[in-house]
């Protein structure tokens, strides 16, 4: 019989395996990052609202109204925006338009997990520089990027806000970036998914600053606490979309066209009611909560200035013996390839309700009245 092709091999990420021991578990899951709320009501109406309306295919750059609605909100052109099923399927789009055989993708790790192997799907290999843990939490050396840049490199695929350090890069960090980026003439993709989950000033996205040469990655699960309805964007340089859009409709062809209409119709909404204001200040109180414990646990914390998760350093702990405890997390080493994680290194994610951190914290000895005495 014909064998699969070895990129088939069977292989449970990491998130998945975490999500399916705590539900066989009965844990608390602080791994996969997926919200414990409701999707807000008025993107709930809105989808009640685009069923029996908006039901076959929808063309494969997007809904019309929905890619409008993000030129609008994102500063850019509608015409530059292509919708796709979620993030992933975006970044999968580009690193199929952006590069191939034998070419060079720099990242820095830790590194989300699904980049490596979408690289390594065109035929490219993925560099990644090690960002460092000091006094001040996590740190992007520029120059080590630098010097990772060979004749091979063709682009650079950056996070920020980053998961999993929860980093927000400086101004003049991705002027760094953007410098680099020139003076070598690589591309920018810049997974903005978290661009909406901040603690502290505004992240400033990178095609504002390299508008010519950066593709920014969105998605609405992140945004509107909707992660399974996998729609998501990419904002193409001027002049761009085309190029995606020939391999856009060769994958999915199109995101699923109610759940579109939805999101164009939610997106002026969250901006104009203030929900992503609110979302974060929910979002830092429990981050704050979770902090807390874990520091009063004895593991160090660092505590983001983006997304919705935290890294935390414990000698004891493996995401084996939390699980034992009754509480999922990812270990640190799920986001290494090509360096050391740091020893007892664990993401937790806080987009749960403050009950579910409350009883993590419990079932790892955290007792809230002694914590108030230390």
């Amino acid at each position: 019989m014909p064998q699969l092709h070895g990129r088939a091999a069977a292989q449970e990420s990491v998130f998945a395996r975490m999500s399916r021991l705590a539900a066989q578990r009965g844990a608390v899951n602080l791994g996969q990052g997926f919200p414990s709320a409701a999707p807000p009501t008025f993107l709930l109406d809105a989808a009640r609202g685009a069923l029996g309306r908006f039901d076959q295919y929808a063309p494969p750059a997007g809904l019309p109204a929905l890619r409008d609605a993000l030129g609008a909100d994102l500063g850019v052109d509608g015409a530059d925006v292509t919708v796709t099923c979620g993030a992933t399927e975006a970044l999968h789009l580009l690193t199929l338009a952006l590069l191939g055989p034998g070419d060079e993708a720099l990242m820095l790790e830790p590194v989300f997990d699904v980049y490596l192997p979408q690289v390594a799907l065109t035929g490219a290999r993925a560099v990644t520089v090690p960002m460092t843990l000091a006094g001040r939490g996590w740190q992007f050396d520029l120059p080590a990027l630098a010097a990772a840049v060979t004749p091979r490199t063709r682009a650079l695929l950056l996070n920020s806000p980053f998961n999993p350090t929860g980093t927000v890069f400086s101004d003049e960090e991705l002027a760094g970036i953007v410098a680099l980026a020139r003076t070598h003439d690589l591309w920018i993709i810049s997974d903005e998914v978290y661009d909406e989950l901040y603690f502290g000033p505004r992240p400033t996205p990178l095609r504002t600053l390299a508008p010519e040469r950066t593709f920014t990655v969105g998605s609405a699960g992140k945004r509107l606490e909707a992660t399974g309805w996998r729609i998501g964007w990419i904002a193409a340089p001027p002049g761009l979309t085309l190029g995606v859009l020939g391999v856009r409709q060769v994958t999915s062809f199109c995101a699923p066209a109610p759940l579109q209409a939805a999101v164009a119709a939610a997106l002026p909404l969250a901006r104009e009611s203030g929900f992503y204001a609110g979302l974060r200040a929910a979002y830092e109180e429990r981050m704050t909560l979770l902090a807390g414990g874990l520091r009063a646990l004895g593991a160090t914390v660092f505590e983001p200035r983006g997304t919705y998760f935290l890294t935390a350093l414990h000698p004891a702990w493996t995401a084996e013996s939390l699980i034992d405890a009754g509480v999922a997390v990812i270990p640190g080493e799920a986001f290494y390839a090509h360096h050391a994680a740091p020893p007892g290194l664990t993401r937790w994610a806080f987009c749960k309700s403050a009950a579910e951190i409350e009883v993590a914290l419990e079932r790892l000895g955290f007792v809230a009245d002694e914590a108030v005495r230390m």
